[in-house]
C-alpha cells in the first residue's frame, strides 16, 4: 500500500475504531457472562482482521500497534501495554502467515489468531510474574479463542460481504 493522505487517513480511521470498540467492550461486563479472569470478546480484531484483508500485512500491523499504545495511554495502564502487544503481534504474524493458505477461510485465520493472541498473553503474564503457573489457563483459554475467534471472523465475513463493491488502494 502506498502511503497516500488517502490511505493514511483510512488507516487513522480505523485505528480511532479499534479504539473506540476497544472502550466499549471494557463498559460492558463480560465477566458476568464469562466468570473467567482476562477473557475478552476481542471487538476492536474485526478492524484487525478488516484491514489485513483489505489493505495488507504492514497497515494492519501498524493499525494494531497504534490501537495497542494508544489504548494503554488512555487507560493509563502502561502494565497492559506488554500483554496487548504480545498477544497482538503474535496474532498479527500468526494470521499474516495463514491468510494465503488455500481453502482457509476468514474464519480459519480469525480463530488461530484469537488462539496466538492468547498464547501472547500468557507469555507477557509468564514474563510479569516469573514462572510458569499459568500455563495451566492455557487451555481454558484456548476454547474461549474458539468462539471468540469465530465471531470476529463471522462480522469480518459481513463486512466483507457489504463493502464488497468499495475497492480499497493497496
Amino acid at each position: 500500500m502506498k502511503l497516500t493522505t488517502k490511505n493514511l487517513a483510512l488507516c487513522a480511521v480505523l485505528t480511532a475504531l479499534a479504539l473506540g470498540l476497544s472502550t466499549l467492550e471494557n463498559l460492558f461486563p463480560v465477566s458476568l457472562l464469562v466468570p473467567l479472569p482476562g477473557v475478552k470478546l476481542g471487538l476492536a480484531n474485526i478492524v484487525t482482521v478488516f484491514a489485513l484483508y483489505q489493505l495488507g500485512a504492514v497497515p494492519a500491523l501498524v493499525i494494531l500497534v497504534a490501537r495497542c499504545l494508544l489504548g494503554s495511554l488512555f487507560a493509563g495502564n502502561a502494565s497492559a501495554l506488554l500483554f496487548s502487544l504480545m498477544g497482538g503481534i503474535g496474532a498479527m504474524l500468526v494470521m499474516i502467515a495463514l491468510r494465503r493458505v488455500r481453502g482457509l477461510s476468514v474464519y480459519g485465520v480469525s480463530i488461530a489468531g484469537a488462539a496466538a493472541h492468547n498464547i501472547g498473553q500468557i507469555g507477557a503474564a509468564m514474563i510479569v510474574l516469573g514462572g510458569t503457573a499459568v500455563l495451566g489457563y492455557l487451555p481454558v483459554l484456548l476454547g474461549v479463542s474458539l468462539l471468540t475467534g469465530t465471531l470476529t471472523g463471522f462480522v469480518a465475513s459481513l463486512l466483507f460481504r457489504a463493502m464488497k463493491n468499495i475497492h480499497f488502494n493497496r
